[in-house]
């Protein structure tokens, strides 16, 4: 099973709270169920879930609702089920789906829902139609999809009150979605779903995950320092060699001599390793900064060396 098979299984083993199996059977209606007649009709591709609300039905409201299957046009013939509920008026009066009923019109304003009803009605959305990136992959994304604008704009605002705040947009297909990409509101959502499992299973995915990206980032940055680091030698050694062909290096002040002689022998080094370097071949510390300002020093003096070389060259 995928991951997102897994957190969904997961809710679905999960005893639901007092509090949550109203708002857990409204958003199931709201994301994929429909009204027909006396009738309440609730489908889903998981069988599994299609029996959970037949067995909340059963000890709701000791009625007798029937599963069945059917294989759809589209989508590779995917198996559907329908969990369909007959005399159902009382449960369509608690949903709100009555009219002169105080429900709130099945929850139109899901902001005056308590912390558990909020919960109970993401894990039924998310059962529905939710979806989540495995941890494993190339990032990190939980979404919720529907057709309605004002649904899913309700489904954020429920997001945003428990902390894990969303994002919305409208596809292609004319459908919403509600949705999450940093990892640690991922992490907060796994937690209020009560998949104790899926959540290590993500943590543990995670923490790995960002460890080796940190890794990634700290050899990246040395292969650029080293980068940095060989590319200025080379410009140092160029100089050098540049002196040594068009002038008497040995007439230079003892300070330049010794930096040239410092970057000859260790060309790979960078200032801090170089001035390390120079306390045990000159029993005395030359600073990085003091080797920076030789360097620059040399890097002039090979300038006006060239130029010089080209004045005398344009004259002949």
């Amino acid at each position: 099973m995928s991951f997102a098979q897994d957190v969904k299984q997961e809710i679905l083993q999960t005893a639901l709270e007092p509090c949550e199996a109203l708002p857990f059977l409204s958003a199931l209606y709201r994301m994929n169920g429909r009204l027909e007649d006396n009738r309440l009709v609730f489908k889903s591709v998981s069988l599994g879930l299609v029996r959970r609300i037949r067995v909340m039905v059963k000890e709701r409201y000791d009625l007798d609702a029937h599963v069945s299957m059917y294989h759809q046009k589209q989508l590779k013939k995917q198996k559907m089920y329908e969990c369909i509920v007959t005399d159902a008026e009382q449960m369509m009066n608690d949903l709100g789906l009555l009219e002169g009923t105080s429900f709130g019109g099945l929850f139109d304003d899901l902001m005056v829902l308590d912390s558990c009803a909020k919960v109970g009605f993401l894990k039924g959305a998310f059962l529905a139609t939710g979806s989540i990136n495995s941890p494993e992959s190339s990032s990190y994304h939980l979404e919720i999809s529907a057709p309605q604008r004002k649904l899913i704009e309700g489904i954020r605002t429920l997001f945003d009150s428990l902390e894990v705040p969303a994002k919305t947009l409208k596809k292609k297909n004319n459908r919403y979605l509600v949705y999450v990409k940093e990892s640690e509101k991922i992490a907060d959502f796994l937690r209020l779903m009560g998949t104790t499992e899926s959540l290590f299973t993500f943590e543990d995915e995670r923490i790995k995950r960002d460890f080796y990206n940190s890794i990634t980032r700290v050899l990246n940055i040395e292969l650029a320092n080293q980068n940095k680091t060989l590319q200025a030698a080379d410009k140092q050694l160029k100089n050098i060699a540049i002196l040594e062909n068009l002038t008497d290096t040995e007439e230079f002040p003892q300070g330049i001599i010794e930096a040239i002689k410092l970057r000859k022998k260790y060309p790979e080094l960078s200032l801090v390793e170089l001035s390390m370097k120079s306390e045990e071949e000159y029993h005395k510390p030359i600073s990085k900064s003091g080797l920076n300002h030789r360097f620059r020093e040399i890097e002039r003096l090979a300038t006006e060396a060239m130029e010089v070389y080209h004045a005398k060259s344009d004259r002949h």
